[in-house]
Formats: structure tokens, sequence, C-alpha cells
């Protein structure tokens, strides 16, 4: 839903009620240590922890990937949600009063909130009425077909709220429109119904079906998955995409597994409703379901936010189709995989069944062994590319050479690319070890990327004679810009001694902030100091930082790059420790790389004008770069200290 501009008492209370804490212990298994908490970034892959958590001062900070902020931000990021709608959910769960800036704007706001309230308790409703109908006349069918096929107990079966839709066409409708009063058009958008193409009225989207509730996290229907019991199509029917409810974004039964998951480091996916069902009828209680569909990248992640060690296991049929069917679910997280920042395992069960079929004439433990033993996604991929090769034959070996290649060439960490390059030539080696020198540098020479073109960067000396110099400035000046002007924002953060100074020295030399998002932050800056100059209440440190986090949460790209400048480490502590030499420093280095900037520019110019033509043009570039040039020189003989030592 569109949602307007908070009001920033709202989003202040939100701050204050809403623990840091309480807020990432719901995505991040946190230790206590010292006065902090630490645990493995949720943001980037990594084995030691270096996310920590702050509850004194309300903020998280990891010292891996350099994420940041408060508890607000900490949502809008993992989720990709945006900042009104994660103050709106973090408002709900700790009871704070919603305004908006603009009071016209808080009727539709409540009106749009009260929706989603009608949402979730229409579909709580509905799903009384199919558990209700189970227990039926009409829902017998349905009830043995639990019982018997299925072999599902009485506990399972409410566990999970199972159910049935009657066969009528209007059956539901009349339940909830016309006994329950409820709006018809709040179940069209609950897609419980749809109207009738001719002649008015609705119909009910699910007849004579199995009713399975699907649930957010929180454990509220927000959508349902119909079994058909006759030889209707399709088999299994979802609702429609709602307000609450998005295919992509949604596994099943993630709610009852998020704990199993985080207590076993490990997730299971599924392929069908009743897979999972069984799985935790029987004790295995860290499986989900992906809804038939791909696995999406944000449902990957959902997944991951419960296992420290980022395991995910793919258990599909091992027949053909259970075979594309794995390939298919992998969908947008094989990138995650090549890159090692999900440890992919695929578990196909023998004899082409499901995991349903399976428990069925198999304990939970031979299921537990089989996931215990499943292999990586790498080597299931390397099986399916030899599995009924003959590699003595000089086609086949060529083929399954070549697709070895194509998969040795995605993989993106050089240790586990070497792992495999062995690994793959031994088996193309046939057993003959002697050979597997000779196959390696092989397949090293066919999966090598091309050598990188570098070229050298051409001296200011033979530039005057060229025809053509470059603007951008080289990496290193890059590099020692980034640093110079990172460190005098960061001292102008946390030493307000040195604030006046730095503004002064900028003033003095008429500086600017050459990278855009260091230009960004500073202008924030001068927006609160000017807010203060005004009421003469100049902000602390953490006040000063607070305020800014607070602006930037609604610009997400930007925060990106500057938010590890809120926060502190060790070597950031020995750095600005000598603040007034490191603020010259670092303020000489903007200044020489802003005239190596005009020394370049002027020449360019100067190179490009014809002196025969445009005389006087020509010689005032000369000056120009000319007298760039001198400045140049002087500023490098009067520095006392070397700039690249100091930063």
């Amino acid at each position: 839903m569109q949602i307007p501009r908070l009001h920033p008492d709202t989003i202040e209370e939100v701050k204050l009620r809403a623990d840091i804490v309480d807020v990432v212990s719901e995505y991040v298994v946190l230790r206590k240590r010292g006065k902090d908490f630490v645990g493995l970034c949720p943001f980037h892959d990594e084995k030691s922890p270096s996310f920590t958590v702050s509850q004194t001062k309300q903020m998280y900070y990891c010292f891996g990937c350099q994420a940041g902020g408060n508890a607000i931000k900490f949502v809008m990021e993992l989720g990709k949600r945006s900042f009104a709608d994660v103050v709106l959910d973090l408002a709900r769960r700790y009871q704070v009063p919603v305004q908006t800036l603009l009071p016209e704007q808080r009727q539709e706001l409540q009106r749009q909130l009260s929706l989603r309230e009608q949402l979730y308790e229409v579909l709580a409703t509905s799903a009384q009425f199919y558990q209700h109908a189970l227990r039926q006349s009409q829902g017998q069918m349905a009830l043995q077909y639990l019982q018997s096929n299925r072999q599902l107990k009485e506990e399972t079966i409410q566990q999970f709220g199972l159910g049935y839709a009657p066969a009528g066409w209007e059956t539901l409708y009349r339940y909830l429109v016309e006994d329950k009063r409820l709006p018809a058009q709040l179940l069209e958008k609950a897609g419980l119904i749809k109207p009738r193409r001719e002649g008015g009225g609705y119909y009910d989207v699910f007849r004579d079906r199995l009713m399975i509730p699907i649930r957010d996290v929180q454990g509220r229907v927000i959508a349902f998955g119909g079994r058909t019991l006759t030889d209707e199509q399709p088999k299994y029917l979802n609702s429609p995409e709602t307000e609450l409810f998005s295919k992509g974004k949604t596994l099943f039964a993630l709610d009852r597994a998020k704990d199993g998951i985080s207590q076993l480091d490990r997730a299971v996916v599924v392929e069908g409703y009743f897979d999972a069902i069984a799985l935790h009828a029987v004790g295995i209680n860290n499986a989900v379901a992906s809804l038939g569909t791909a696995l999406s990248l944000e449902q990957v992640r959902l997944i991951l936010r419960y296992t420290e060690s980022k395991q995910l296991v793919l258990n599909f049929d091992a027949d053909k189709a259970g075979t594309n069917a794995a390939e298919r679910a992998i969908g947008e997280i094989a990138e995650l995989a090549y890159k090692g920042e999900v440890q992919l395992k695929i578990l196909n069960l023998p004899d082409g069944k499901d995991a349903d079929e399976y428990l069925h004439s198999h304990t939970p433990e031979d299921y537990g062994e089989l996931l215990k033993n499943a292999p990586l996604w790498l080597d299931w991929q390397i099986q399916q590319i030899i599995q009924d090769r003959d590699l003595k034959q000089a086609t086949d070996f060529q083929q399954v050479t070549q697709q070895l290649v194509k998969l040795l060439k995605n993989i993106a960490n050089s240790d586990t690319r070497n792992y495999y390059v062995s690994y793959c030539a031994e088996i193309l080696s046939l057993g003959d070890t002697r050979l597997i020198p000779l196959r390696v540098e092989n397949l090293l020479t066919q999966i090598a990327p091309p050598a990188a073109t570098y070229s050298k960067p051409v001296s200011a000396r033979k530039a005057w004679g060229s025809s053509k110099v470059s603007h951008t400035p080289l990496p290193t000046e890059r590099s020692l810009l980034e640093h110079a002007e990172a460190l005098l924002l960061r001292i102008y953060l946390h030493c307000p001694e040195q604030r006046q100074a730095i503004i002064d020295e900028l003033e003095e030399r008429d500086l600017q902030f050459s990278l855009s998002h260091h230009r960004f932050l500073w202008q924030q800056i001068l927006e609160i100091s000017s807010v203060d100059e005004e009421t003469r209440n100049f902000a602390s440190p953490p006040d000063l930082i607070s305020r800014l986090q607070d602006q930037f949460l609604e610009f997400g790209s930007e925060m990106e790059l500057i938010s590890h400048l809120f926060h502190v480490n060790e070597k950031n502590q020995k750095e600005i420790l000598r603040t007034p030499q490191v603020v010259q420093a670092a303020i000489a280095c903007m200044d020489l790389v802003m005239l190596e900037k005009r020394y370049r520019h002027f020449l360019e110019l100067w190179q490009q004008t014809d002196p025969e033509a445009e005389p006087e043009r020509y010689q005032s570039y000369y000056q120009a770069f000319y007298a760039e040039k001198i400045k140049l020189q002087k500023i490098d003989r009067q520095r006392l200290f070397s700039i690249t030592e100091l930063l």
C-alpha cells in the first residue's frame, strides 16, 4: 500500500520502544560478549562473527561489510522494505500510535491499515469455516483422504489447520457475506471469491478442495492452497496475489520451521505442502515448501536468516521430473551458491519418491541419514553431467569436458574452484593417476579468464606532447582521496572540538568534497548545523549521528557508502587521536587532488586549442595550467610530513 509521510514523533517513539537486541534476535543468533552482543552478519557470508549489536547505543555494526544503523535500518535492509512500511510494522508490534505529517492523510492511512487488519480477520474466519466443513458429512471424503492416503494423525491435521471447501459455487460467499455481513469486496481482495462474468454476483474460488492455510512468519493466515479430490485441473490451486500474499516471498510452514532451522542450523526445502507436513509430523521440524515455484532470492534470504552456516537442502524426487524440479527450484540462488554465500545441497530420495511417500515406508532416522549425506550442489551437478556417459568414447569425453569447464568457470571462490578442478581431473583421468596433472592443466587453460589489459599511466611530462590526457584520477589517487575525505568526516562526527577548524580550513582553501556520497553527507551535516545555530543547541556526537541516520533511512544507496563513518573501531580510534595533524593531512590531500584535477583540465584545454586560430585562449590556458603546476610544486616542497603515512 502507498504510505504517507509519517510524523517524526511516531518515528522517534518507535525508535525508543523497539529494542534493537529484541528486533535483531528474530533474525540473527546473538551471543553476549562484554556489554555488547555478537553474531554472524546477515548481510554477508562469514564464518567468524564480526556483527555487533550495542544495546546501550541501540545500534548495530558489522566490521566485515560495514553495515550499520538502528533497528529500523536493520529491518529495512534485511527485508528490502521501505522506511514507512518498517516503521508501521514496528509501531503495530510495540503498540505505538501512528501519526502522519499531513492531518488529511491520517484517515487514508488508517483506512489502509484497517484494510490489512480486516483481510487478516476474514482469512482467519475462512480458515475456521474450512476446518469446520472438514468435520461435516460433505467433508468426509477429504478427511478420509488425510487419514488414509496421507496417514496424518488428528494432531497434525489440527496443527496445520487443514480443512475442506464445499463443492457449492457460493457456500463460502453466503456464509461470510449473507450470514456474517462481511463486504463482498473484502472477500474479493482476500482472494476468496471472484465476480461472475455475466449476470452479476460472485462465486467461490475454492470448491470441493482440501484446504491448506498458508501463513506468514508470525503465523497469520495470508492465503490458501487447495488440492482437488477429483481429476480436476489444476491439482493444486493457490490464492491469487493479494495485499497480504506474494507467492515469490512466502514459504509454506516457515512459521513452524524457523525455530527448528535455528536449532539444527539447516533448512530443508521440499516441493509440496504434504511433504512439509509429513516431515513435521514425524519430528523433522526444519522443513518448508516452496509453493511449487523456483526459489526466489527473497525466499532464500528469508530462510537463511535462521541458519548460521547458511545450509540449505533441496529435497525433490530422484526421477527425471524431480531433477527438473530441483533445477527449476534453484533458480536465482545459483549465483549465491557459486559465490559460496549459501551451502546448497541436493537430496534426491530413492525410487523417485517424494518425502511424504518415503516416510510411509521408512523411518525418520532413515531420512535424517539421507539428509546428512546429501551432496553439495556442485557435486550433484557433476554427477548429472557424467551420468549415463561413456568417457572412453571421444564424443562423450569432449561433451562432458565442455560442460565441466562451463561449470568450473562459474565458481567465484578460487579455493573452491581449485578443489573442483582437481576433482574433475580425477574423473576425466579414468583412474589413471598419471593423467591427473595433464587433465588439471587442460581444465585450467580452458577456465582461465582472459588476461586483463593494463594501460600504463602517461606521466605529466610526456603528456605535454601527447594529444590526450585523462581526467580520471589514478586508482591510488582515488583511494587516497576517499580515505582523506572519509577521515575528515569521521573526525567531524566524533570530535566536536575539531568541527570549527575543519569548516575554517575548507572555507579558506575553497575546497569541496569530491566524492558524491561524501558531498551528500556534508550537505546533511550543514543543514543540521544551521538549525543548531538558530536554536543554539549544538548536537553531541551521538545526537548528530542519530539525526543523520534518521535522515538517511530514506536514502538507502547513499547510506550504504557512508554508514561506516558513524562507527569507530580500534584503528579509527588511533587515527583520530592525532586529530590536529590528521586534519591538516586530510585537507592537504584534498587540496592536492583538486590542484591536480585543475592542472590536468587546463593542460588538456591548452593541448586542444589551436595557437594560430585562438592565440589569446591558447595563452590563457597555458598560464592557467602552469599556475596550477607551480602550486603543486610549492605544496610538495612545503609539506613537513608525508600525507600518505598519516592517512
